[in-house]
């Protein structure tokens, strides 16, 4: 091989390279917008030019979000074929094994607008606490859901009722429901957001976006654990962009953000010891 031809083979090898890598910024950049259908073509021309684990999953959760429920398990499948060790790809075929049973090959797709900010997703002493989710929306519902959709909160009598998608999707755990609605009655405001989802399971994270005077000193969600003031779910940085979601908030590596999160932060940050000492008069301890 001459010269010329090396060089020549050198410079396509890397015009593909960058071409590749367009793709995926692209792909990337449209399922931060919500733009699912752009995005599984963007992933599946990236996938034309040879496997790609990664473009993979982020053509599985672009289906998930048009609600092809079949076919995001099959390039999941995909994914976890040539990744046999892939977390993302494996946690989501269980969960799609149950929700294809339960609600079909198809259901509606997300709603325009139903992420949540990033800033949702950012740790803060006594600003931000997880919670469960209890008496869940059947299956077929939940199927809409994912990680890192915007929930709201919304107080029904003693309980405070979690929507998503449009649809009621639970009620927040006792535990914590308990103290933000003594809250909300003088005045706080909450936003929340999806961080994990099992067969049987939902788990938020609910961050408090504004107190009002009369609950000055009081704090959303005491804890004992000292963590440090601001810690980031994303990885590795506060900001995954919030119009670039390399994986979104799930973005499969999606998925694999929210993946991130757990793994950043631990799993119970409020004790239910804190909740219990200080649900009476809500002052800080």
């Amino acid at each position: 091989m001459t010269f010329p031809e090396i060089e020549s083979k050198a410079s396509s090898a890397a015009n593909q390279t960058r071409y590749n890598r367009q793709l995926a910024e692209q792909a990337i950049a449209q399922a931060a917008a919500a733009a699912w259908a752009d995005a599984a073509d963007a992933n599946r021309k990236l996938l034309a030019l040879g496997p790609d684990v990664e473009a993979e999953n982020r053509l599985a959760k672009a289906l998930w979000e048009l609600g092809e429920l079949a076919a995001a398990r099959e390039h999941y499948q995909a994914a976890l074929a040539l990744d046999p060790t892939n977390r993302i790809a494996e946690r989501n075929i269980d969960r799609l094994r149950v929700l294809l049973v339960e609600a079909g090959e198809r259901t509606v797709p997300a709603q325009a607008g139903s992420k949540a900010p990033v800033s949702i997703f950012v740790e803060e002493t006594g600003k931000t606490g997880f919670a469960f989710l209890t008496a869940l929306a059947d299956p077929r519902k939940l199927a809409q859901v994912n990680p890192g959709d915007y929930v709201e909160l919304t107080p029904e009598g003693n309980r405070l009722i979690a929507h998503s998608n449009g649809v009621r999707i639970g009620v927040v755990e006792p535990r914590v429901a308990a103290r933000l609605l003594k809250l909300i009655a003088d005045g706080n405001k909450y936003a929340a957001g999806v961080t994990s989802l099992g067969d049987k399971d939902v788990r938020i994270i609910i961050r408090e976006i504004y107190q009002d005077p009369r609950n000055y000193g009081k704090v959303s969600f005491p804890t004992s654990a000292k963590l440090t003031d601001l810690r980031p779910y994303t990885r590795g940085t506060l900001i995954r962009e919030e119009m670039e979601l390399e994986e979104e908030l799930e973005e499969d590596e999606e998925d694999d953000t929210i993946e991130d999160l757990d793994r950043v932060l631990p799993a119970e940050v409020t004790s239910d010891e804190a909740f219990e000492e200080e649900a009476d008069d809500l002052e800080e301890g």
